[in-house]
C-alpha cells in the first residue's frame, strides 16, 4: 500500500488508472472523517481522568459511559443505513458529521453521573450509521479483490486516531482553568470542531455513485460500472437474490454478527480501559498520551501487513482466527505484568491481533450482500457487534470495581478474542464458487476465484 492506496502490478491499465483515481480521491477523506469520528467516541477515556476528579465517577460508572454510547449507535444504525443507500453517501454522511460534532462538543457541559450517561447515548445515536455506511460505499467504487486494503486504509483511521487522540488530549488537559473551563471541557470543545468543519468538504468531494463522478474518465466510469455490475450478478447466481428482510435473517449474517460481537468486545475494553491502565505506572497526563499511543503505532503496522496477506492470497478465514489468536496471548500475558512497562509491550501484541482481525472480516460480507440487503446486512452486523462496545467497557469497570486490578478484565477480553476465533473456525468456511460460462475468462473482476464465504455450520 502505497500512501494507503491500493495498486496492483501487472493489471490493465484502465484498471490501474481508474483504481488508483478513486482511490486518491475517496480514501484520504474518508479515513480523515473516520479518524475525527473516532476521536470523538474514544477522548472520554482521556477525559475521565478529570470527570473522575470532579464528580467522583467509579470504573463501572465509568464504563457504563463510556460503552452506553454503542447502544444508541445500534438502536439506529439500521434505519441510518438504509437511509444512506436509498438518499445517498454525500447528504447523509454530512448530516452524521453535523450531528455527532454537536453532541461531542455538548459533553464539555455535563453535570454529573446523569447528563453523562444521557450525552454519551445521544452522541451514539448522532454517529449511528457511519462506519458501515462507509463499509456500504467501498461496495459502490471498489471491486472485490480490493477491498480488504480499503477496509484496512479506513482502519487506519482507528489506531491511527487513538495514537494521536492520546496525544493531543493530554496536551489539551494542561489547558485545565484557561478561561474558567477544566481541561477535560477543553478537550471536549476543541475536539468536536474538525467533525463540523468536514461537512462541508464532504458536500463539496463526495460523490454518490461512480455514474456521478465527472472527475473519472467515460471509459474509466463504464470499466468501473461494469466490473461491478458483473460481480453484482456473479453474487446474485451465486448465493441467490438478497432482500433487506432475508438479509437480516441470514445465518451467516448472524454468525459474523456473532464474530464481531466477539472481537469487538476486546477491541473497546482495550480502547476505553488502556489510558487508566497505563495511569498506573505514576505517568503524567502527558506521559500517558504518549505511552497510550504507542500500541496503537504498532497496530497500525500489523494491520497493513495483515490485510496486504489477506487481499493477495484471496483469503479471509485464517488471517482472521490467527489474527484473533495473536490478540488473546497479548492480552493474556499483559494481565500479570500490570504496573510495568512489559504490560505496554503485551498490549502491543494484542493492537497487532485485534487490527489484523478488521480488514480481513470487512471483506466478507461482501461476498454474498449487495445493494439494500447489503445496507441492511451490514449494518446488522455492526449493531450486534457494537453491543460489545457496551459489554466490553462495563464488564472491565466491573471486575475492576470487584477485584482492585484491571487484570481479571483482561483475561475476559482476551476469552472474547478466542471465542471471535472459535466462531470464524466453525461458521466460516472456503468454498470454491463455479465459473460462470458466460463471463469471459479474462475479465478478472468477474472470474471464478476460491473464497471464503460465511456459511454456518
Amino acid at each position: 500500500m502505497s500512501g494507503g492506496i491500493p495498486v496492483v502490478a501487472a493489471l490493465p491499465e484502465i484498471e490501474r488508472r481508474t483504481v488508483a483515481k478513486v482511490s486518491w480521491r475517496l480514501l484520504p477523506l474518508i479515513v480523515l472523517i473516520y479518524f475525527i469520528a473516532y476521536m470523538d467516541r474514544t477522548n472520554v477515556g482521556f477525559a475521565s481522568f478529570g470527570l473522575n476528579r470532579e464528580f467522583g465517577f467509579s470504573a463501572t460508572l465509568y464504563g457504563w459511559g463510556a460503552g452506553i454510547f454503542f447502544l444508541g449507535y445500534v438502536i439506529f444504525e439500521i434505519p441510518s443505513n438504509v437511509l444512506l443507500e436509498r438518499n445517498g453517501a454525500r447528504l447523509w454522511i454530512a448530516r452524521i458529521m453535523v450531528t455527532w460534532g454537536l453532541v461531542a462538543g455538548g459533553m464539555a457541559f455535563i453535570t454529573g453521573p446523569v447528563s453523562f450517561l444521557a450525552m454519551r447515548f445521544l452522541l451514539g445515536v448522532a454517529e449511528a450509521g457511519f462506519f458501515p455506511g462507509m463499509i456500504l460505499y467501498f461496495t459502490y467504487w471498489f471491486p472485490r479483490r480490493y477491498r480488504a486494503r480499503v477496509v484496512a486504509a479506513l482502519f487506519l483511521a482507528v489506531p491511527g486516531s487513538n495514537a494521536l487522540t492520546a496525544v493531543i488530549s493530554g496536551a489539551l488537559l494542561q489547558l485545565d482553568g484557561v478561561l474558567g473551563l477544566h481541561g477535560w471541557q477543553w478537550l471536549f470543545l476543541l475536539e468536536a470542531v474538525p467533525s463540523i468543519l468536514l461537512a462541508f468538504v464532504v458536500l463539496a468531494l463526495m460523490t454518490d455513485r461512480p455514474a456521478k463522478a465527472a472527475w473519472l474518465a467515460p471509459e474509466e466510469r463504464t470499466w468501473l460500472e461494469e466490473t461491478l455490475e458483473a460481480e453484482h450478478q456473479s453474487t446474485v447466481r451465486t448465493h441467490g437474490h438478497f432482500t433487506l428482510k432475508r438479509a437480516l435473517t441470514d445465518p451467516r449474517v448472524l454468525a459474523l454478527a456473532a464474530i464481531y460481537f466477539c472481537i469487538g468486545t476486546a477491541t473497546y475494553g482495550i480502547t476505553f480501559f488502556l489510558p487508566p491502565i497505563l495511569k498506573a505506572l505514576k505517568l503524567t497526563d502527558w506521559e500517558t498520551g504518549l505511552a497510550t499511543a504507542i500500541p496503537y503505532v504498532i497496530g497500525t503496522v500489523g494491520m497493513i501487513a495483515w490485510s496486504w496477506s489477506s487481499d493477495r492470497r484471496d483469503e479471509r478465514r485464517w488471517h482472521f482466527i490467527v489474527a484473533a489468536l495473536i490478540a488473546m496471548l497479548g492480552l493474556i500475558a499483559a494481565g500479570p505484568m500490570l504496573g510495568s512497562l512489559w504490560a505496554l509491550t503485551a498490549m502491543s501484541v494484542a493492537a497487532i491481533g485485534l487490527y489484523g482481525t478488521k480488514p480481513a472480516f470487512w471483506a466478507m460480507p461482501g461476498e454474498f450482500l449487495s445493494g439494500p440487503a447489503a445496507a441492511g446486512g451490514i449494518a446488522l452486523i455492526n449493531a450486534i457487534a457494537n453491543l460489545g462496545g457496551f459489554v466490553g467497557p462495563y464488564v472491565v469497570g466491573w471486575l475492576k470495581d470487584a477485584t482492585g486490578t484491571y487484570e481479571a478484565g483482561l483475561y475476559f477480553l482476551a476469552a472474547c478474542a478466542l471465542g471471535s476465533g472459535a466462531i470464524t473456525f466453525l461458521a466460516v468456511r472456503p468454498v470454491a464458487a463455479a465459473a460462470d460460462p458466460g463471463i469471459a475468462a479474462d475479465d478478472p473482476a468477474a472470474a471464478a476465484t476460491e473464497r471464503v464465504r460465511p456459511e454456518t455450520v
